[in-house]
């Protein structure tokens, strides 16, 4: 609209012009030598707009026909850059979706079109990559890491690259230029970061991590956090060597993460040679609340040096009562008890985790058993569950499993990676509910521990023998004692049949298949009911107990002593204990 009242108001002011040169009066002359022209003012004003216009017009045809070939130039130069940028793009997009033949392919025609477009460099690395080509992409990264506006990247795809060969040094080399270059460069900070970590250069990592600080790449409470991870580490490193460093930072590490684990533990250590024992409990009753953990709780009840183990049990009561309910310090008390003889209240602290016990419960209700009754078999039961048993927080951090708590991950190389949490591993499946126990175990965990009872009587003297049993042949089973029909037995008895039947049988003298039994007398007593039953997967053969003799010198197992001692509990002769197997089974039902 604008522009429509403009033009009228041009052509209004050029109307009024022409209109006031029509209206003046006069002539105009021109004498040149010999020549004369004479005309009117409105007539020499027209010539002269013509020859303005022609001039102009000739002048435009001859600027055109000078810049043609510049023109051309151009033009020819705008189609390789529209083609190289159509290269370039579609190139990208092939990497995207992985398509390697047709990034490279793309990358040779943006190359070839532009060669030293940072972008044509850079499609030309990443489909080298995409194919395995590590020489041609590094390269590619080498004449970028030339040039001053790809530097960056190009150290940047060097340091990708000597990370994949397993270069360690030469990564850190080029981490370590291109943080000179930019120090604001989080992939340089926390690749050289890391690797002084893991040299131990706790100082330079220091001040690595004030650089990060003052280049705004991490926050306040970060770098608290991440310095003290690093004065911790530094003073675990320097215990045994040097003292004074070492409990100088960790007391500046406790200021600055209080709920530091190893922080915590070892400041409260040092407190208590100090003889500070109410600033070691602070100190370990504050990372307690936020994590309780069982070096804490170890720490706790050390802090003052030379207390009994009731005095210690007391104590650790008291850390235990701060968080009521969690495992750990149900487990701290349990440990405590056990070691003050307390046996009654370590089983008072671990029964509420005695439905799904983790391995360390598993571990420990082992150890009251052994200790406090000796009962051996008990003992063994738990520590067959132990195996099976949940698995207890650890140290982890990416997927690592550590047996102590270190600053950075050995896997991606991340400060303060490492949680005391369940590895993800060990989780339970939503796809079934794991086998905690046997019904065997179950019979056996539940049952009340045995008396101690001496056994009345010795057993017969002669060479010791265990009871095998070995199913006869075919052949021998029609000279067998009529034994009717199987007597049907207890799933555990026909298991511990089944086992007793699979175990490696010694050699006797004679074949068992060509010695056929003897005869059963009448006044015989009646025999004991068959262990196999008449199944499909199981051989219908009548199985014969025959004593194998040891050597002198094979002490063996002493299945009849242990059977005496259990015989009056479980109302069972021992003549028909049918050795630790039998035994077992009957125990078991």
């Amino acid at each position: 609209m604008i522009r429509i009242i403009l033009f009228l108001a041009l052509i209004a002011a050029f109307a009024a012009g022409a209109a006031w040169i029509a209206d003046q009066p006069g002539d105009v002359v021109l004498s040149w030598g010999g020549w004369r022209a004479e005309t009117t003012l409105p007539v020499f004003v027209l010539g002269i707009g013509i020859v303005v216009v022609v001039a102009m017009m000739l002048w435009s045809i001859l600027r055109g026909l000078w810049r043609t070939p510049e023109r051309m130039r151009r033009r020819r130069h705008d189609r390789r850059d529209a083609r190289a940028r159509h290269a370039i793009t579609q190139g990208l997009l092939a990497v995207g979706h992985g398509d390697a033949s047709m990034a490279r392919r793309h990358a040779d025609e943006a190359r070839r079109h532009a060669g030293q477009d940072p972008l044509a460099l850079l499609l030309t690395a990443q489909s080298a990559q995409l194919e395995g080509d590590r020489e041609g992409a590094q390269r590619a990264f080498r004449a970028m890491a030339e040039r001053g506006d790809t530097r960056l990247l190009g150290l940047r795809g060097l340091f990708i690259e000597a990370q994949r060969a397993d270069d360690p040094v030469s990564a850190v080399m080029i981490a370590d230029e291109a943080l000179k270059i930019s120090p604001s460069s989080t992939w340089a900070s926390h690749a050289v970061l890391g690797f002084r970590c893991a040299k131990g250069d706790w100082n330079g990592a220091l001040s690595i991590l004030d650089n990060n600080l003052s280049s705004g790449l991490i926050d306040k409470a970060t770098y608290r956090r991440q310095r003290g991870v690093l004065l911790t580490a530094r003073a675990l490193e320097l215990e045994k060597f040097d003292r004074d460093l070492s409990r100088e930072s960790v007391m500046e590490a406790v200021k600055l993460a209080p709920t530091l684990v190893p922080a915590a533990a070892l400041a409260a250590k040092f407190e208590s040679e100090a003889h500070q024992v109410r600033r070691a409990m602070r100190i370990v009753e504050t990372a307690w609340l936020a994590q309780p953990h069982p070096d804490l709780a170890d720490a706790y009840s050390h802090v003052k040096l030379g207390d009994s183990a009731r005095q210690r049990l007391v104590r650790v009561e008291t850390l235990a009562a701060k968080v009521p309910g969690h495992i750990e310090g149900a487990l701290a008390v349990a440990r405590a008890a056990i070691d003050a003889s307390e046996f009654a209240r370590a089983r008072e602290a671990l029964a509420p985790f005695l439905d799904k016990p983790t391995q360390r419960v598993a571990v420990l209700m082992a150890e009251i058993e052994r200790t406090e009754h000796g009962d051996s078999g008990r003992a063994r039961m738990w520590a067959m569950r132990a195996v099976r048993a949940l698995h207890d927080p650890v140290w982890t951090a990416d997927g690592y499993v550590s047996d102590r708590w270190r600053p950075v991950s050995p896997v991606s190389g991340k400060l303060d990676a490492f949680q005391w949490q369940t590895p993800v591993a060990s989780l339970p499946s939503d796809k079934g509910a794991a086998i905690e126990s046997s019904p065997f175990e179950d019979a056996m965990l539940a049952a009340p521990p045995p008396k101690r009872i001496e056994a009345e009587s010795k057993a017969p003297e002669g060479p010791p023998h265990d009871d095998v049993v070995v199913p006869l042949t075919p052949a021998a089973q029609d000279n067998a004692p009529a034994a009717a029909e199987p007597a049907p037995v207890a799933p555990a008895e026909e298991t511990a049949a089944v086992e007793a039947a699979s175990a490696p049988v010694e050699p006797a003298s004679t074949p068992a298949a060509a010695t056929p039994p003897p005869a059963k007398p009448e006044s015989a007593p009646a025999q004991p009911a068959p262990l196999f039953r008449a199944r499909q997967d199981i051989p219908k053969t009548i199985p014969q107990v025959i004593p194998i003799v040891r050597a002198p010198d094979d002490p063996g197992v002493d299945d009849e002593a242990l059977a005496d001692e259990f015989s009056e509990q479980i109302g069972t002769p021992k003549a028909q204990a049918g050795g630790w197997r039998g035994f077992l089974s009957r125990w078991g039902n």
